[in-house]
């Protein structure tokens, strides 16, 4: 941003005619401020990378100098003159209506011009050292960001499960194309999205999730059916995680701009962030759970008995202001669910140890979603050095070839991470599950355990997502789904997830009474079981009603009439031969040991909406 400032007599204008087509409503076509400091601003391109960063920084640059001149009055006024790279005409408004209210916040009596309309304008400047001055700010924290982003180098190697390590550009993929894929994304690849995802239009017609246009960008809303599968995914990796002893916490979305060590953190972390003022304060929005497990951490008692040490919490929800041009569907959001487990490890011996145990629970995660992936393993160099017998374990749990990303030097937190990546429609990567060990934030926060001398000692910390973003799960189970589709196969979710998982088909009117007694039957056999049955009852052709649910993917269809009233038994219409046989006549017993085989383990919910299609609302 740029402003020039000048310590006026006064200030008047006159609102003229429009300078952009939707200029700024406005109340009054005039207005006048005395003894004040002009500021006239132009909000540039940049300014959009760290909006509240620059808000922040020329409130200070104006509270400097009108404390200095000893006045209150400040006009804020829009002048696009002083840049020839403006930022977009709605994002500027926002930014010099965020600024106006920062200013008021901390006690200035603030006056605004409107924004978008040519205005003629009067000033009377004082004529001292100090009445005309220009500013230039700048998002400091995106360029020196980028600028050591730019300046640490990456090399890119794979390794095999024979612990041969290769260099990438002379690894043969022909039979590991997807391999391929990653890496050239990983290490050449854009972030932009180009075009629409294949997800998109997947989730909408299914009536899964939609955009919420009210709302910021990369904020959805959930229907029904999206957010049993949604639930199910968050109960299952909540229950993974307290399988492997972690304590299930619960902690504030918000944090002090100013605490030391949080500002500290929040500036090394390259996210952008969602400012909330409250009270003459700043917070930020968090974008993941680690602060407040941080701050429960710093307060607990911890012996080295305790260790390893696992909290954990389902984030509702995590915030993460990416920049436009990369919220793309439900991959790369700004409000988002994040299961968040943190581990305190005594030391490199038992971080190794558990760094292992959590690789297979997110192996484990892959194989309940069904999901083809790549592993990407990424270390500081010095520190593989010491560890490649864990990085070649790693590589023979996973049983095929990896990439590896070795850093020149730590400029993250933590000296390795892995990350389970999938491939989607636009032959693009996405990571899911990850684990990070953080060897820099013990330290800041002090967390401390007593070890067997009786001294203070500082963990090891794993930062882990057995699943990564709940939401992005969902992107990747449709994008693979996609990508099947192309190949001419039937999409079809695992049959854990399936909102209807048997959806019986009358052939007539008469059979729909039968129908829900078989419905009822289903889920008599095991009370602690849940088979989501529903009945198409609609006034439609039993062909319509069976194209119907071939659109909505269901796993197991049955057409019902006076031969399974008579003998209840069933041929079900499998959507994929791994479910069942086709041509052969089923039980409601044999229906229910069917579906139970494909969700034993898994977490049980009812049918979102009501068992009669006719008495469901359409939801777009």
């Amino acid at each position: 941003m740029k402003i020039l400032l000048i310590h006026s007599d006064y200030i008047e204008y006159e609102v003229k005619d429009k300078a952009i087509p939707h200029p700024e409503e406005i109340k009054n076509r005039r207005d006048r401020m005395e003894e004040a400091l002009t500021v006239f601003a132009a909000v540039e391109k940049n300014d959009e990378k760290a909006a509240e960063k620059v808000v922040f920084d020329t409130a200070e640059e104006i509270k400097k100098t009108v404390e200095q001149l000893k006045i209150k009055n400040i006009m804020i006024y829009p002048y696009a003159h002083l840049s020839s790279h403006l930022g977009t005409a709605r994002v500027a408004k926002d930014i010099l209506c965020m600024l106006e209210e920062n200013l008021k916040s901390r006690g200035f009596n603030v006056k605004r011009a409107p924004f978008g309309w040519y205005k003629a304008f009067k000033i009377s400047c004082k004529g001292h050292p100090l009445s005309e001055l220009s500013r230039e700010i700048t998002p400091e924290e995106e360029k020196k960001t980028a600028e050591m982003e730019k300046k640490v180098e990456s090399q890119w190697y794979i390794l095999t499960p024979n612990g041969d390590l290769i260099e990438a550009d002379k690894f043969d993929f022909s039979e590991h194309k997807e391999l391929k894929i990653l890496y050239e994304y990983e290490s050449r690849g854009s972030r932009l999205a180009s075009g629409e995802p294949a997800h998109v239009k997947m989730m909408q017609a299914l009536e899964l999730v939609d955009y919420e246009q009210s709302s910021d960008a990369g904020n959805f809303r959930w229907y029904p059916k999206g957010r049993l599968i949604k639930g199910l995914l968050e109960r299952h990796v909540s229950n993974m995680c307290r399988s492997i002893g972690a304590m299930q916490v619960e902690t504030p979305i918000m944090y002090d701009l100013e605490h030391k060590a949080l500002s500290a953190y929040v500036k090394k972390f390259p996210a952008r962030q969602y400012i909330v003022r409250s009270d003459y304060k700043d917070f930020f929005l968090r974008f993941a759970a680690c602060f407040g497990q941080y701050m429960i951490a710093h307060d607990m008692t911890i012996s080295y008995k305790n260790l390893p040490l696992r909290l954990y919490e389902l984030t509702h929800y995590s915030f993460r202001r990416e920049q436009s041009g990369e919220v793309s569907g439900l991959k790369r959001l700004r409000a988002f669910t994040m299961p968040d487990l943190h581990t305190l490890c005594a030391d490199i011996k038992q971080a190794a140890e558990e760094f292992k145990k959590q690789f297979k629970k997110s192996m484990e995660w892959m194989d309940a979603l069904q999901i083809d992936h790549e592993v990407a393993l990424r270390f500081v160099k010095d520190f593989y050095e010491k560890n490649k017998k864990l990085a070649l374990e790693l590589t023979k749990l996973i049983n095929k070839p990896v990439l590896v990303e070795l850093w020149d030097e730590r400029y993250f937190y933590f000296v390795m991470k892995f990350e389970f990546n999938i491939i989607d429609s636009m032959q693009k990567a996405s990571a899911l599950s990850t684990v990070q060990i953080d060897v820099e934030n013990a330290q800041r926060f002090d967390i401390t355990f007593i070890d067997e001398k009786g001294e203070k000692q500082y963990p090891l910390i794993l930062h882990t997502s057995i699943s990564g973003s709940i939401d992005r799960c969902l992107y990747a189970l449709l994008e693979r789904e996609a990508i099947k589709m192309k190949q001419g196969e039937k999409p079809m979710l695992p049959i854990w997830l399936s909102p209807t998982q048997i959806r019986f088909i009358p052939v007539k009117k008469e059979y729909t009474k039968d129908c829900k007694k078989f419905v009822e039957e289903l889920n008599k056999i095991s009370p602690h079981m849940c088979i989501r049955a529903d009945i198409d009852d609609r006034e439609e052709t039993v062909s319509k009603k069976i194209r119907d649910a071939e659109k909505e993917w269901i796993p197991i269809i049955i057409v019902t009439g006076e031969k399974e009233r008579e003998n209840k038994k069933f041929t079900p219409r499998f959507r994929k031969n791994s479910i069942g046989k086709n041509n052969k006549t089923y039980t409601i017993k044999e229906l229910h040991d069917l579906v139970t085989q494909h969700t034993a383990g898994f977490p049980q919910e009812p049918l979102p909406l009501p068992s009669h299609l006719s008495k469901r609302p359409k939801f777009r």
